[in-house]
């Protein structure tokens, strides 16, 4: 399984795209009714969706997954009574699958089918999403119906996070123990350290500076540098997160401690707290569709 995309809806959809773009660094993916799309140099067909709408919310974060893997979340998902429907996807690559409501609202949709581009070459073109982390009142929970429904894996927990992943990568989502439900951030997975600082020089050159970073974190001990972007989002530069094996030790809270006045490996760089916590209350979560009674078919088996 692979984190593919997350879709917003937000106001001034052209512009968020436009800062994407021609600042961040990212290129476009076309665009579709009144939806624009963002893609990096790998073969998804895009990572982040901007849909114009009146509100901020989260649409979707979208995974590409197996038949078994469909499957188990369709019956997982029935069996503990989670709001869930199938799922034809009208973005760009198509797919077909389910979308879940987990307890939060946050919406995760599954697809299989879905189809990829040919890669793109771009020195500072962001490869793919890293991961997409969410605030929750209550983070073990969600993590553990993550690790039932979804067969997602918990890899570390620290004082302020869950981290969760579904394949090889150390986190692909985690829940941050926030006290509300919302987005936290989207990351996107430089080529290399100089891909992230370059990102860095080019963001500085538009008068904009990290709210955190350049920073190494402890868990998945990827490089980052956060940014709050004009259309709302806490976005991210990231690189090098750790790949790890299935029996990697979960991680406790003592295990991830920093010496005084530091909060990442490297303490070179302070943390605008203050600004991301209000830009990361900024996107909700919408559900615009109605839950089924019952999904009895996966995609292939309805054909």
């Amino acid at each position: 399984m692979k984190l593919r995309s997350v879709e917003l809806v937000l106001p001034k959809a052209k512009e968020a795209h436009d800062f994407l773009i021609d600042i961040w660094g990212a290129a476009s993916g076309g665009q579709k009714g009144n939806t624009y799309y963002i893609r990096g140099a790998g073969t998804f067909p895009y990572l982040v969706a901007l849909e114009e709408g009146e509100d901020r919310f989260v649409r979707s974060t979208t995974f590409v997954c197996n038949e078994e893997e469909l499957q188990h979340i369709v019956t997982k998902s029935h069996e503990r009574g989670l709001k869930a429907k199938r799922e034809v996807s009208a973005d760009l690559g198509g797919g077909e699958g389910v979308i879940v409501e987990l307890p939060e609202g946050e919406l995760f949709r599954f697809l299989v089918g879905a189809t990829d581009v040919p890669a793109m070459q771009g020195q500072d073109l962001p490869v793919k999403l890293t991961h997409v982390v969410f605030n929750s009142t209550d983070a073990e929970k969600t993590a553990d119906i993550a690790e039932e429904v979804l067969n997602f894996r918990v890899s570390d927990r620290t004082k302020g996070m869950v981290f969760v992943r579904c394949n090889d990568s150390h986190h692909s989502t985690a829940f941050a123990r926030a006290g509300f439900s919302s987005l936290n951030h989207i990351a996107f997975e430089m080529a290399d350290l100089d891909g992230v600082m370059r990102g860095i020089g080019r963001l500085r050159d538009h008068q904009m500076t990290p709210a955190w970073g350049p920073g190494r974190h402890g868990p998945g001990a990827n490089v980052f540098a956060y940014f709050i972007a004009p259309f709302g989002a806490v976005i991210e530069f990231s690189t090098a997160v750790e790949k790890i094996t299935e029996d990697y030790p979960v991680g406790a809270p003592e295990d991830w401690t920093w010496p005084a006045n530091r909060i990442d490996q490297w303490g070179t760089s302070d943390k605008d707290f203050q600004g991301l916590r209000q830009a990361e209350e900024n996107f909700r979560f919408r559900r615009q569709w109605e839950p089924e009674q019952r999904i009895k078919n996966t995609n292939k088996e309805s054909q």
